[in-house]
């Protein structure tokens, strides 16, 4: 059965993709029973199921306090959020890690292309200290995959990095730089290096580092820095096994297998209606607080309800616009609009 719905999952078009959601709802409904008695206290069971609308998603908070798994397993691995002292961490429970590989590989394609036609970096020194990030496992595989030799992570030595981005520039390498907020901040203020090959990707944070500012902001001020770069995002998090994508539009954009839709945020419940068809067009734009529908938790829970507020256009493209109040300050991409 898992088997078969892996293979369902990465082969069926977005388009079609909503009988195979219920199904998966059902089966997690049946084998996950931390999901079982979430659904089974708000009245949700398969009987009363038969729309996207009508999935019950379960708070963000459990991976906090639970171990959140469909099936009886002994995890490969775990993931473990970030977090300030004092707080909780979530941790995500991974049975095998060929399905988390197989999601972000195959989402790295959709947007970017094969990783070996790019020299990937890291600048990710909060995760990097830490063991058990979902971000540092997913980078460096995908610097593996590239196999370009300047590939790799980098800490706090911003000097070696400069060097290596001026090199590859030189050589007209494309380069693909995955960084979080702070460091990528703090690396614009010492250096100012034109960047025409290179892609920055923003993983979101400030990690108590630095004080939040907006992603337009942020953007800005990696823009100045680097002339010519490209300034990406990235919306991912310990308790997603899949990631969303945002270039130069600013909207966040799905692979076919994850989905957002918004909840109203005084009736928790209550899933709204997407937006109707249309390109962009930001009267049609609906607002709410994200729910995440990321079939690859398929051994943990594929119906997630975030904490993070945010906009659908009609495309299907996506914002994250803050934090609802009182939710901790957590994972990546907490940058506001």
């Amino acid at each position: 059965m898992r088997s078969e719905l892996i293979h369902k999952i990465f082969s069926t078009p977005a388009s079609q993709q909503e009988p195979l959601i219920l199904e998966i709802f059902q089966f997690q409904y049946q084998n996950n029973p931390v999901y079982k008695r979430f659904c089974d206290a708000i009245g949700r069971s398969p009987a009363s199921v038969s729309r996207l609308n009508e999935l019950p998603f379960l708070p963000i908070r459990f991976f906090k306090s639970t171990e959140v798994k469909t099936g009886q397993f002994e995890p490969e691995l775990w993931f473990e959020s970030s977090g300030t002292t004092g707080q909780v961490n979530s941790r995500h429970y991974i049975r095998n890690l060929a399905l988390y590989r197989e999601s972000f590989t195959r989402c790295f394609h959709q947007f970017y292309g094969a990783p070996e036609d790019w020299c990937i970096l890291g600048l990710l020194p909060a995760y990097l200290e830490r063991q058990h990030s979902s971000l540092v496992r997913m980078v460096k595989e995908l610097i593996e995959l590239s196999g370009h030799p300047a590939g790799g992570f980098y800490l706090y030595n911003h000097e070696q990095l400069q060097q290596t981005l001026v090199a590859l520039q030189e050589k007209g390498q494309k380069t693909l730089l995955f960084g979080v907020s702070f460091a990528l901040l703090d690396f614009a203020e010492t250096y100012s290096i034109p960047l025409p090959t290179t892609t920055i990707i923003e993983t979101g944070g400030m990690k108590g580092r630095r004080q939040e500012i907006t992603r337009q902001a942020l953007h800005e001020k990696l823009a100045a820095s680097f002339p010519g770069c490209q300034i990406h995002s990235e919306y991912g998090m310990t308790e997603l096994l899949s990631q969303a994508y945002c270039g130069d539009d600013g909207l966040f954009y799905c692979p076919p297998w994850m989905k957002i839709l918004l909840r109203e945020e005084d009736d928790p419940f209550h899933i709204l209606p997407l937006p109707g068809a249309g390109k962009n067009n930001k009267a049609l734009t609906i607002n709410g607080i994200i729910n995440v529908i990321d079939l690859a938790n398929l051994d943990s829970c594929c119906f997630i309800a975030t904490d993070d507020m945010g906009k659908i256009y009609p495309d299907g493209g996506f914002e994250v616009v803050g934090r609802v109040d009182n939710s901790d300050i957590r994972g990546c991409s907490l940058l506001t609009i």
